[in-house]
């Protein structure tokens, strides 16, 4: 029986860890060559290897969303092999700092994470929009909890504007893009457990409890619970849902 992404071809950024590993690892069982983007190679080498041993395919390509001239490059090598349908962008970055602290750091802080979250996605995205046209093909957003709320993070100002901003991204492309049959998507992860945040989660406990106390299903998530979502938005199961955001928060919104 084939796989639900059969004959496509996925690029994820940031699929070296995480939820972008967790990603990369379900799209190839369902069939989808993947092309692994990552500024640390050796973690896009790593989702490489889990994915062959499991029998899928997939390739690495290093990469610096923040690149304008990289994201294109890359995506007219790729043309070479093949066009991309499946396009997820989930590389990003998380810094909880308060806007009153240092100014150096504050703005370094807002130059970073608006780089990397926000003009990153629109550097990857437009530079593989002619291939995704060609391809009629849908492209995946990583919001937040924080596209919506901020209550429980008073203290990050711009993570929380680059993901309002990636929900505004999603809609205004799901809204241009729908007459050449490309889908635009997001998905709003709560509390994922990672290897990334693993300290941060360590040195802040009474945060993880107060989400927890916000979260119905009673646990952090992992990288396979955003995985779920991202395979419904990338095959044809969701052929009639574009400009949406599903809330992989374990129910965070409703309390």
């Amino acid at each position: 029986m084939a796989g639900l992404l059969e004959g496509h071809i996925a690029a994820v950024t940031g699929g070296g860890s995480g939820i972008g590993q967790g990603i990369c690892q379900a799209y190839a069982r369902e069939g989808a060559q993947v092309i692994v983007f990552d500024n640390n190679p050796a973690g896009a080498d790593e989702t490489v290897g889990l994915i062959v041993a499991a029998g899928g395919r997939a390739s690495a390509v290093t990469l610096d969303v923040t690149d304008r001239q990289a994201c294109r490059n890359a995506a007219e090598e790729i043309a070479k092999t093949g066009n991309i349908s499946i396009l997820v962008n989930n590389a990003g970055i998380n810094r909880r700092n308060p806007i009153t602290g240092d100014p150096a750091a504050v703005a370094k802080d807002w130059d970073d994470i608006l780089s990397i979250n926000l003009d990153g996605m629109f550097n990857v995205t437009h530079a593989f929009l002619e291939q995704l046209r060609a391809t009629k093909g849908r492209v995946v957003n990583i919001g937040s909890i924080q596209s919506f709320v901020h209550v429980s993070w008073p203290n990050s100002a711009a993570y929380t504007t680059s993901k309002h901003g990636v929900l505004g991204f999603t809609r205004a492309l799901a809204a241009e893009l729908g007459k050449d049959g490309v889908r635009v998507n997001a998905i709003g992860p709560g509390l994922i457990e990672t290897r990334i945040n693993a300290e941060a989660r360590a040195r802040n406990p009474d945060m993880v409890a107060n989400v927890m106390r916000h979260t119905p299903l009673n646990r952090p998530g992992k990288p396979e619970d955003i995985a779920g979502p991202a395979l419904f938005l990338a095959s044809d199961m969701s052929a009639y849902v574009t400009g949406c955001i599903i809330m992989a928060d374990g129910g965070f919104r409703t309390i």
